[in-house]
């Protein structure tokens, strides 16, 4: 993936080429890219006049930050105590085997990443699966296909070019029987 050297000085100018702002900027650069490339290193490094050791350091010392290309959607599975006791273990081979992928992989088709974490602190919900930041708790091994499927859909609806089907709300849809009614 080639980035845009525009885009990631326009960053850094942003924190005012300051080195305290060091993570903010990173958090930016993989908002955009979904993962922190080599090349955004190499210019967060030269115009902050720190050593890219440094800027390497920072990169692979935060969990949230991803040295290699993640996919669309970022699926995060809770391996913590009460989400283990809970099934955990069960939801995630079921993750593995939907995904074709183990933890830490990301699919052929760039579409998910897994990844587990030790605790996400959401124990009254365990076990949970949390999707772009999006958490389904009391998670089980036959609720995986629903979640999934969810992310998989976006993917299908923006490709035909219209946004993903949503029930109208009441309001809407009343809305809407009375247009036509006036209409008779």
């Amino acid at each position: 993936m080639k980035i845009d050297t525009k885009d990631i000085s326009k960053i850094i100018e942003g924190y005012g080429n300051r080195k305290a702002s060091m993570i903010a900027m990173l958090q930016d650069i993989q908002s955009k890219y979904n993962w922190l490339p080599p090349d955004s290193l190499h210019l967060v490094s030269e115009r902050l006049c720190v050593p890219l050791i440094d800027v390497y350091s920072v990169a692979t010392f935060y969990h949230a930050f991803s040295l290699t290309p993640r996919g669309k959607h970022l699926v995060t599975m809770c391996l913590g105590t009460a989400c283990h006791v809970r099934g955990a273990p069960s939801v995630l081979s079921r993750l593995v085997d939907r995904l074709g992928v183990a933890p830490g992989c990301t699919t052929k088709d760039n579409l998910f990443t897994l990844e587990t974490v030790n605790c996400l602190g959401t124990c009254a919900l365990a076990p949970v699966i949390v999707v772009d930041g999006v958490y389904h708790g009391q998670a089980t091994a036959q609720k995986v296909d629903a979640i999934l499927s969810k992310y998989r859909r976006k993917k299908v609806a923006k490709k035909a070019g219209r946004p993903p089907k949503r029930k109208p709300s009441k309001k809407q849809s009343d809305s809407k029987r009375r247009k036509r009614a006036a209409k008779r």
